[in-house]
């Protein structure tokens, strides 16, 4: 019982205040089409630790950041993760509103997140690397204001 309640417990997550606000207006917005996954994103920017963009440390995953994880199957994977408008399974590209999209968020290198697919399937990630997009003007400017 003990070592089901520790592996189910989730890890620490860091969050940009940016993006804090963008993917709590998009969790509430997609309430009505997507209300599970919705629901699990809102659940774990709550739970999030909130900082300015420009503290979040390099090694965490935030939006548009490529990452490259380890799922239970022993598989590993590369992805980028996107908004809905900018995803394409074909490129890696995940939406944050998917289901494995939400669980990555936040999540720094070697933590490990379990997290429940489409399937109804518990399934279980590592984070092995995360990389950084380049910033972007707009993105500068907001984060110096």
């Amino acid at each position: 019982m003990t070592q089901l309640k520790k592996s189910s417990r989730k890890p620490r997550i860091i969050v940009s205040d940016i993006d804090y606000k963008r993917l709590t207006n998009l969790a509430s917005g997609a309430q009505s089409q997507f209300a599970e996954v919705a629901e699990e994103l809102q659940a774990e920017l709550d739970r999030a630790k909130v900082v300015p963009a420009i503290s979040v440390p390099a090694d965490v995953v935030q939006m548009g950041s490529t990452v490259e994880f380890r799922s239970d199957n022993a598989q590993q994977r590369r992805v980028t993760l996107v908004f809905p408008g900018e995803a394409d399974i074909a490129q890696n590209r995940i939406s944050i509103l998917t289901p494995i999209g939400a669980a990555l968020i936040g999540l720094s290198i070697g933590q490990s997140i379990m997290w429940t697919a489409r399937d109804g399937r518990k399934h279980e990630l590592t984070v092995v690397q995360v990389e950084q997009p380049e910033p972007v003007a707009g993105d500068l400017a907001s984060q110096n204001s």
